[in-house]
C-alpha cells in the first residue's frame, strides 16, 4: 500500500495523479486527436491495473464502444477515460487502488449531459461489475452522449 503524505496539502497519490495528469497532457499534444494514441494509451493503463479495478474498466469500455462509439478513449490523471470530439472528457473510472478506497468511481465530467433539474448525480460508486451494473452504466453513458 501506498504511504500517504499529505505535505503541502497533496498526498502522495495525488501529486502522482497531478504528475502523471502534466504527462498525458504532453503526450496527447504530441498525438493530436489520434484515436490509435489514446486507444493505446488507455489500454497500457488498463493493463496496469488491480484485476478488480481492471474489470470495472474493461465492463465500462465495451459499454462506451457499444453506446457511444464517437467518444475517444484517453487517460485523464493516469485513470481511464472517454472524452468527446473536442478533447473534453465525458466520463471516466477512478480505480479504488489509485488512491487506496474501498470503492472505484464512475465518474463524469460537466461535458456529460445528465443534468435533472438543479441537482444531479455524477460520481458512482463502483465495487463489481454485474448484468445490473452495466445495464445503469449504459444508461447513463448514454444520456451523457445524449
Amino acid at each position: 500500500m501506498a504511504k500517504t503524505d499529505t505535505t503541502g496539502g497533496l498526498s502522495a497519490e495525488e501529486r502522482d495523479a497531478v504528475k502523471q495528469r502534466a504527462k498525458e497532457l504532453r503526450e496527447q499534444e504530441k498525438a493530436g486527436k489520434n484515436r490509435a494514441a489514446g486507444e493505446k494509451a488507455l489500454q497500457d493503463v488498463i493493463d496496469g491495473l488491480e484485476p478488480e479495478d481492471k474489470v470495472l474498466a474493461e465492463g465500462l469500455r465495451k459499454v462506451v464502444t457499444e453506446v457511444a462509439p464517437d467518444l475517444v478513449p484517453k487517460t485523464y490523471y493516469g485513470m481511464p477515460g472517454y472524452a468527446n470530439g473536442d478533447g473534453k472528457m465525458v466520463v471516466f473510472i477512478q480505480p479504488a487502488k489509485k488512491f487506496n478506497t474501498r470503492y472505484a468511481t464512475l465518474g463524469f465530467e460537466d461535458k456529460a449531459n445528465l443534468d435533472d433539474g438543479d441537482m444531479w448525480s455524477v460520481g458512482f460508486a463502483l465495487r463489481t461489475w454485474s448484468p445490473e451494473v452495466e445495464q445503469t452504466v449504459t444508461e447513463l453513458v448514454r444520456k451523457a452522449i445524449s
